[in-house]
């Protein structure tokens, strides 16, 4: 076909380029906060006390809110409020470990046995054959500690102050069960991994992942409303009360706000708040963190089950059913239950955050409020 340039035509070109140039990426995001604010109120409607989101597109921030943050106040729900993040720990934890390495002080190929003799030394399993790296990205063959009773009682919340070394509960990992597969040969999620990641932190600095992380990742990024509790299970300040359906149960409901920290550590016992964790998230994806050399490092991915995509350290990388890539995490602990979407650069991203968990995953409020994740991020 042969194209015609009139005087016309041009103007029409040049008026429709200078439309979409004048047009902002922003406004798109009226449409995908109603289509968070839908989810929210759909996860209410599942029985959620309160769901709350943000929807941010270059520095455009929108928030919606749904239910009460208090079920006894009947104070409605504060999309600024801090709630309990859950596994979004994990990117912090992976974080300061690459820092580490920039700094030469280890490397994540380093075995877990060079920084942490006898750890990892039971049952079959063997520390001088798992790497950090098989930590971070969850393919060292370790099993999940957290079952049996001491799933249990973590859900039954009797003991919010229990303490738990870090090597008890890798202790209990180890008796789980024999080794299924060699370190490096399959994935499998476990909380485990990122309790030896902290304490491999704590071999090499001398300081608790806690300390390394608000010194290293906190301050300077100015998350005022982020914090790593290390024995405190109570929570302080404007927070979202977390709640708990014994079974799934959803006529019987716990207030599980105040809930033991100590039990997951590197693993989970991180609070913060929506825009803490989209400046985090930003951040850390853009580079601000981390070398050229290390972000590689953070961004190289290995397969993991279909659900979830593929998974780097402390971070997952999926393509939405709208064809669209993120990078993604989600943080589930008793009472509390969230997820973070972003884009490659950050421009673009979701965070939400439910009050309800009670241990067991795939429930019909869970499922309506992620996939109305994907449908706000699918329409930035």
């Amino acid at each position: 076909m042969k194209l015609v340039r009139t005087t016309a035509a041009a103007a029409i070109l040049a008026a429709l380029a200078a439309s979409a140039t004048a047009t902002p990426a922003l406004a798109d995001v009226p449409s995908a906060r109603a289509l968070l604010q839908a989810g929210a109120a759909k996860g209410v409607a599942d029985g959620y006390p309160a769901v709350v989101g943000l929807v941010r597109q270059g520095d455009d921030v929108q928030y919606v809110a749904a239910g009460v943050k208090d079920r006894d106040s009947r104070t409605p729900a504060d999309p600024k409020a801090q709630f309990r993040i859950g596994s979004n720990t994990k990117a912090s934890t992976s974080t300061v470990l690459l820092q580490l390495e920039a700094e030469g002080r280890l490397s994540i190929d380093d075995t877990v046995a060079k920084w942490l003799p006898g750890a990892v030394n039971a049952n079959g399993y063997d520390g001088s054959k798992i790497t950090i790296r098989q930590l971070l990205n969850h393919t060292s063959g370790l099993p999940e500690y957290m079952n049996g009773i001491l799933a249990l009682n973590y859900a039954a919340n009797q003991q919010p102050y229990q303490a738990f070394a870090p090597q008890a509960l890798v202790d209990l990992a180890l008796r789980q069960q024999a080794p299924t597969s060699a370190p490096g040969q399959t994935w499998g999620y476990a909380n485990t991994n990122y309790v030896l990641a902290g304490m491999v932190i704590t071999a090499v600095t001398g300081n608790s992942p806690a300390a390394e992380i608000q010194q290293r990742i906190i301050t300077p990024l100015g998350l005022a409303d982020t914090s790593f509790p290390t024995s405190d299970p109570t929570l302080h300040g404007n927070y979202l009360h977390g709640y708990e359906y014994p079974g799934g149960f959803a006529f019987v409901i716990l207030d599980v706000t105040t809930s033991d920290v100590q039990v997951f550590g590197a693993a989970g016992a991180m609070v913060s708040t929506l825009d803490d964790l989209a400046t985090f998230s930003r951040a850390l994806l853009t580079g601000k963190l981390l070398p050229p050399a290390q972000q590689a490092e953070l961004k190289t991915t290995v397969p993991a089950i279909a659900s979830i995509g593929t998974y780097g350290l402390g971070l997952i990388h999926k393509q939405l059913p709208c064809g669209q890539w993120v990078w993604s995490h989600g943080g589930d602990v008793l009472g509390y239950d969230s997820e973070w979407l972003s884009s490659e650069d950050g421009t673009k991203q979701i965070v939400r955050a439910n009050t309800e968990y009670h241990l067991l995953g795939g429930t019909k409020g869970q499922q309506d409020t992620r996939q109305s994740n994907f449908d706000a991020f699918c329409a930035l």
